[in-house]
């Protein structure tokens, strides 16, 4: 019965826009909380190698990147969509620390890609640079760690100047890392631990989707996502859940509250950030999650027995646009019995040790996001300006704390620094940093308008170049993106058989599919020992101690001869020349108050 009130006003809820509120962009949605919230189904390994002497596993997967439609409002069109394995979000991978995997991916779509696993510290040709590209019917092996603490990550796409097309068009997924340590917390598990991919976008007047490509400031959207499904509904048993939420909108943040069926405000935890599990759970009320952020929340239903519990979204959320529905996102059906326990005790005081970079007085770099001259720059550089986008070159394994801008003024930039956590230790402008961010450790801050965040961190463990850069993919695409070159330590003494500093080394890029014959078992099992024998990551704990022992105690008495190493000193299409941090352009910093809005009534598909 309730889930049929909710059938009843949904057609209310899709005509009623609050005062200020913009109208729909896309045909009017009449089926809020009608269609049921669909879960990504588990990737499985197609092969796994193991060496008996080292009791080492290299979990070997193949995702297929190809076309598929998605019919969103009936009666019209569907849209015309490219995921991996063909659905969006892409399948979850679930992954046991400590076994490291190879994912194969195959491009059988129509524009270049590049995948990057958000989260991880994968080495640099492994990480998804922007120009490390996979054409149609090429394929490229990226080899994963899986080696951090328990977190949830997400694998999406990172090609250059194509990343906020090809995320928007649905290539985004969750990448799951567990730990058996987690276990003794007895968290939610199972059908209680829920993933929850937010986005939001715009389609046409004839049901397609609207395409990002031409856009150049934001495209916020007015149809919210979750896992795919327009304004879903999920039904729960009056119990503790976990939620794991993940941002993959292109352009959108949320601030999202739980409200019963009185409209009044529910409680939860916050129990995990970016990096893994916080210091302790944080109560609160609300939630604020930008691009490419994962919070995750537990919350108990039990308190609201028989209603209808609806995740709602604040209204004027930084500089976001605001439609007829964006203040909507899910509703959770809640149920009249419990039929498992598992799961649903009291949190624990405290979750784990996180380990927080040492303090640090000062701050070691600044860098700008802003846009000038009509363009998205850092420190006034652009990702296309080859010869100056390296930024900065920390040395491999120091602390160091770098200061974040937002000097435009009307939009916000949530930043992403690869490789590495980082700890929010101050934030000046509207906000202080918040409640749970204080216990957590992130990979991606919002910069919010006007305001200045200050992050520290180890640049550990591995030396090479990666980027960073806004995760507002339009503003990524257009260049607001640069990169950091974490410079080898020449007295280091740890041994080392390969390295991987640059992105675009050949031996790891993309390959030609071809006759297939690298695709036969016998060449999957040559490769998986190809990549065992590289010692890429299976001592990443001894390496990070060794670097601590660097900066603590000095350089080791006697150096450990590292003439085995193997690299690619090249790195043309990288650049190792510093960045000068002048500004090379003259324009005063713009202001969306003065730019004309990009979002109009016409029709595109590039599909």
């Amino acid at each position: 019965m309730r889930y049929y009130l909710s059938i009843a006003v949904a057609s209310f809820f899709a005509g009623q826009a609050l005062a200020g509120d913009k109208d729909w962009l896309s045909p009017v949605y009449n089926e809020i909380f009608q269609n049921e919230l669909p879960i990504p189904p588990t990737k499985e390994s197609k092969y796994s190698y193991y060496n008996s002497t080292t009791n080492r596993y290299i979990d070997y997967y193949e995702i297929d990147i190809k076309p598929f439609e998605h019919q969103v409002y009936k009666g019209l069109k569907p849209a015309q969509l490219v995921g991996y394995d063909g659905i969006s979000p892409g399948p979850t991978f679930r992954m046991e620390k400590g076994r490291e995997a190879i994912v194969r991916f195959v491009n059988h779509g129509e524009n270049d890609v590049s995948v990057h696993l958000h989260g991880s510290y994968s080495r640099a040709p492994f990480d998804g640079w922007a120009e490390d590209v996979t054409s149609k019917n090429q394929y490229k092996d990226y080899y994963y760690p899986n080696r951090q603490a328990a977190r949830t990550l997400w694998y999406h796409d990172h090609a250059v100047h194509q990343t906020a097309e090809n995320a928007y068009y649905g290539m985004a997924g969750f990448y799951i890392l567990h730990d058996p340590e987690e276990d003794k917390l007895n968290l939610p598990a199972g059908d209680y631990d829920l993933p929850l991919a937010l986005a939001a976008k715009q389609y046409n007047s004839d049901g397609t989707l609207f395409s990002p490509a031409e856009e150049e400031d934001s495209l916020y959207g007015d149809v919210i996502h979750v896992n795919g499904q327009p304004w879903p509904y999920r039904r729960v048993e009056p119990r503790k859940y976990r939620l794991r939420f993940l941002d993959t909108s292109i352009s959108r943040a949320f601030k999202l509250t739980f409200e019963d069926s009185k409209s009044k405000r529910i409680p939860f935890n916050v129990i995990a950030s970016d990096a893994g599990l916080l210091t302790k759970p944080v109560q609160s009320d609300n939630l604020e999650i930008s691009m490419a952020e994962r919070w995750e929340v537990v919350i108990d239903f039990s308190q609201c027995k028989g209603q209808n519990v609806t995740l709602k979204n604040a209204r004027d959320v930084q500089a976001d646009e605001d439609y007829n529905s964006t203040d909507k996102v899910m509703q959770f059906v809640v149920g009249d019995t419990v039929s498992s326990s598992q799961g649903n005790g009291n949190l624990l005081g405290s979750l784990r040790t996180v380990p927080l970079p040492l303090t640090k007085n000062g701050v070691d770099r600044n860098f700008r996001f802003e846009r000038r001259g009509g363009e998205w720059t850092v420190n006034g550089v652009t990702f296309a300006d080859v010869n100056n986008r390296i930024l900065a070159k920390p040395p491999r394994g120091a602390i160091e704390v770098w200061e974040l801008e937002n000097r435009s003024g009307g939009w916000s930039h949530p930043v992403h620094i690869h490789l590495i956590d980082f700890q929010i230790i101050s934030r000046t402008g509207k906000r202080p940093v918040l409640s749970y961010e204080k216990e957590a450790l992130k990979d991606v801050v919002l910069l919010g308008t006007s305001e200045t965040v200050r992050v520290i961190a180890r640049y550990a463990p591995w030396d090479g170049v990666y980027m960073f850069h806004c995760h507002n993919l339009i503003h990524e695409d257009h260049d607001m993106m640069a990169a950091f070159n974490v410079t080898s330590l020449a007295d280091f003494g740890y041994p080392e058989t390969t390295k991987f500093i640059d992105p675009m080394e050949e031996r790891w890029r993309s390959k030609d599919e071809g006759d297939r014959s690298a695709f036969t078992d016998q060449a999957i099992k040559d490769r998986c020992h190809e990549f065992y024998m590289l010692d890429a990551y299976d001592k990443v704990d001894d390496v990070e101690a060794a670097l601590e022992s660097y900066y603590a105690n000095g350089p080791p008495k006697t150096t450990i001869a590292t003439s085995t190493v193997k690299a690619s000193t090249a790195f043309s299409s990288v650049t190792t020349k510093t960045a000068t941090s002048k500004i090379t352009t003259s324009a005063e910093v713009d202001d969306k108050k003065t730019t004309t809005a990009k979002i109009t009534a016409k029709t595109t598909t590039k599909r």
